[in-house]
């Protein structure tokens, strides 16, 4: 008999399972959670494989500092609040500048995903700290594997797992990250390093201009660094950033090295000549990097459909299902353009009401 095939009292079946710990993860969970449902959670494990391909658990908020624009949390002294929301044991994985008393500041990127764990922690949401390294979408109850080894059974899943941004690689890149260096414009681009200061920005596509054009609503100047002489992106976007008197093109140029000290973080940048010409050194207090994002879909095996890009592709509108029924997807693995928490989270809750509705209206 094979194991999927077990009869169901000789094994449980959950109901919802949530891959994932970022935004999108726990508001579908806190949704789940307080449906009744009892998800379980498989926010991954802090292991030296996820850091190196940087799908730590918290997703991207796990390496970011001040989040000013996430709704409900205004900048003030969280020191109190946090330690009384999350307790010791979990206060003890924020950075100390967040939980530092009688500074007014706003939430770091993980107390804020801390605190969407524990309220879904508090509704009854189970939490497994393993990663899921390959799951069977074949038939229901779907089957999950973690990267312990255990097996878990579910007659509906929600992928969370988010997208990972792609760096150059540099030593000094991953020396200076929240210190100058940075992947989300529109999450950081606000903070007081940057104003009225040099960026620059590395790119060539869409994104990369969105980034420069928004930067220089802050920056004296945006640096546009490309390694080819004209850029990838849409013809409509590039003439807005050849209009703007803020950004500067440098073409034909990648990073050599993020330049900076300890005290300052980043104070420029070195870029090399894919032409053969002299070094460039830029004066910048940032230097953000904008050549994509990966979505985290390797453990789906090939097994839901995926965009052109490679992310999950939602088959209905507007709404949360995927190429498998009873798989429900949500977040940044899903999201081409956004790349916000608080998109990531409204996705969350919105999956969790799909898998409810179809868990109803299902036959097993």
């Amino acid at each position: 008999m094979s194991e999927n095939a077990i009869p169901e009292l000789e094994k449980k079946i959950e109901n919802v399972v949530v891959i994932g710990s970022g935004p999108a993860a726990w508001s579908a969970a806190i949704y789940a959670a307080r449906a009744a449902f009892a998800p379980v959670v498989f926010e991954g494990a802090f292991s030296g494989e996820n850091q190196e391909a940087g799908t730590l658990p918290m997703g991207q908020l796990a390496t970011t500092t001040e989040v000013e624009n996430y709704p409900g949390f205004p900048t003030g002294d969280l020191a109190t609040y946090l330690t009384s929301a999350l307790g010791d044991e979990r206060s003890a994985y924020l950075p100390p500048e967040a939980l530092e008393s009688g500074v007014r500041r706003a939430i770091f990127g993980p107390a804020l995903v801390e605190l969407m764990r524990r309220q879904a922690e508090n509704f009854g949401a189970r939490i497994v700290s393993e990663d899921v390294v390959s799951v069977d979408f074949s038939q229901r109850p779907f089957r999950l594997t973690g990267s312990d080894g255990e097996t878990v059974w579910a007659r509906s899943v929600i992928v969370a797992t988010g997208a990972s941004a792609r760096w150059l690689g540099l030593p000094s890149e991953t020396r200076f990250k929240n210190r100058g260096v940075g992947s989300c414009a529109v999450c950081d681009g606000a903070l007081p390093r940057f104003r009225n200061r040099p960026i620059v920005v590395v790119g060539g596509g869409d994104s990369a201009v969105e980034d420069a054009e928004y930067l220089a609503k802050f920056a004296s100047k945006v640096y546009l660094v490309h390694r080819r002489d004209a850029l990838r992106a849409s013809k409509i976007l590039a003439r807005r950033a050849e209009a703007n008197p803020k950004i500067e093109f440098v073409w034909n140029r990648v990073p050599e090295e993020i330049l900076g000290t300890d005290e300052a973080g980043v104070t420029g940048v070195r870029l090399a000549s894919v032409v053969g010409e002299p070094t460039l050194e830029l004066e910048a207090s940032g230097v953000f990097i904008a050549i994509g994002h990966r979505p985290n879909v390797a453990f789906l095996g090939g097994q839901l459909e995926l965009t052109e890009n490679g992310f999950i592709k939602r088959t209905v509108p507007f709404r949360t299902e995927t190429s498998v029924a009873g798989v429900f997807v949500a977040g940044d693995v899903a999201d081409e353009r956004y790349r916000q928490a608080i998109v990531a989270a409204a996705s969350g809750s919105c999956a969790a009401l799909d898998a409810e509705r179809f868990l109803a209206t299902s036959d097993e």
